[in-house]
């Protein structure tokens, strides 16, 4: 591919994110698990026009997404299969997030975010990104089913490369569905934990039955106060805020921590090396949506001690996450 062709490719992505969007939101994957169907076939399954049905398929065809046979029917390809609701890892949560206009629309106005500094998706509908998936159930639900798919990707390497060795207890902070508490708890079997999350939002017990004894949840906002406990994990959650925000977050974790506890935030490192464009990508969602950011250890190490906390360590795993360890400031 040539260096023009290449960049063509780049700057006309937005046609083939959509296309997926469309393809994930009709379940065109669920519906070819039984094997290959004509468009004619699938749209009254999925709720689509036949002759566009065609023409989408055959455009993911073309990348790869679907098989497209001589016969005229499609079938799943190992990427399509990526695009179904019941398997692990599942993208299709992820696509469907895409389908949001209001998300199209803070997209669209980044160049605002650059020009500005201001969150493009309140400059764009008004409110904040929380208060817009408060008001759209639907939206929320799916955006809640996406990031549960994205802690399960990451909850068994975070809990294996973190020692929790000497800690009894565990709060999940803003941790939505429990995922990453989950991981944590079968593999320490020491610790009881809690799920905290705001009460639209958190779960009310565990998929795993057997962790139940272990398990409790509790709602209200990370704002005004978190359990108590001797490990405050909080994943994702302060690259969704500016600085202000994350000492504030911060300063209410530092006064929940149990003697010689620790506030770990799992999050995205900019900088760490072999995950360069996915931080720096994932920094630019941040500021179109909900108006925080992606940071160096420095940068954390900075929130942390305006909270009156230090940095003692920082622990990569094998997933894109690193866990930042921080402790009670001495004196």
């Amino acid at each position: 591919m040539s260096e023009r062709a290449e960049l063509r490719a780049m700057v006309t992505g937005l046609r083939l994110s959509a296309a997926l969007s469309v393809a994930a939101d009709l379940g065109i994957s669920d519906g070819l698990v039984g094997g290959p169907r004509t468009a004619a076939d699938l749209a009254a399954d999925v709720g689509a026009d036949p002759d566009t049905l065609q023409r989408l398929l055959h455009a993911l065809g073309t990348v790869g997404v679907y098989d497209e046979r001589p016969d005229g029917s499609f079938g799943n390809t190992r990427l399509g299969e990526g695009l179904r609701s019941d398997v692990p890892d599942s993208i299709r949560p992820l696509a469907r997030t895409l389908n949001s206009p209001a998300l199209w629309a803070a997209w669209g106005h980044l160049g605002h975010s650059v020009r500005t500094g201001e969150n493009a998706f309140r400059a764009t509908n008004g409110v904040d990104a929380w208060t817009w998936r408060r008001d759209h159930p639907e939206e929320n639900a799916i955006f809640n089913q996406n990031m549960t798919v994205q802690t399960t990707t990451i909850a068994g390497a975070v809990a294996e490369a973190y020692d929790f060795a000497g800690m009894s207890t565990v709060v999940d902070v803003g941790g939505g569905q429990g995922s990453l508490l989950e991981a944590v708890l079968t593999r320490h079997p020491q610790l009881t934990g809690t799920v905290f999350d705001q009460e639209h939002v958190v779960a009310t017990e565990p998929a795993a039955a057997g962790l139940a004894p272990r398990w409790a949840a509790a709602s209200g906002s990370f704002f005004e106060s978190v359990p108590e406990a001797d490990a405050l994990v909080l994943k994702s959650i302060l690259h969704d805020w500016p600085d202000h925000r994350c000492v504030e977050i911060l300063d209410v974790c530092a006064r929940s921590l149990r003697p010689g506890g620790a506030v770990l935030v799992v999050e995205r490192l900019l900088g760490r090396p072999g995950f360069e464009v996915d931080a720096a990508f994932s920094d630019l969602n941040m500021l179109v949506m909900p108006g925080g950011r992606e940071r160096t250890e420095q940068e954390y190490a900075a929130l942390f001690a305006d909270a009156g906390l230090r940095l003692t360590g920082v622990v990569d795993t094998e997933s894109p996450m690193s866990v930042l360890e921080a402790r009670a400031a001495a004196g």
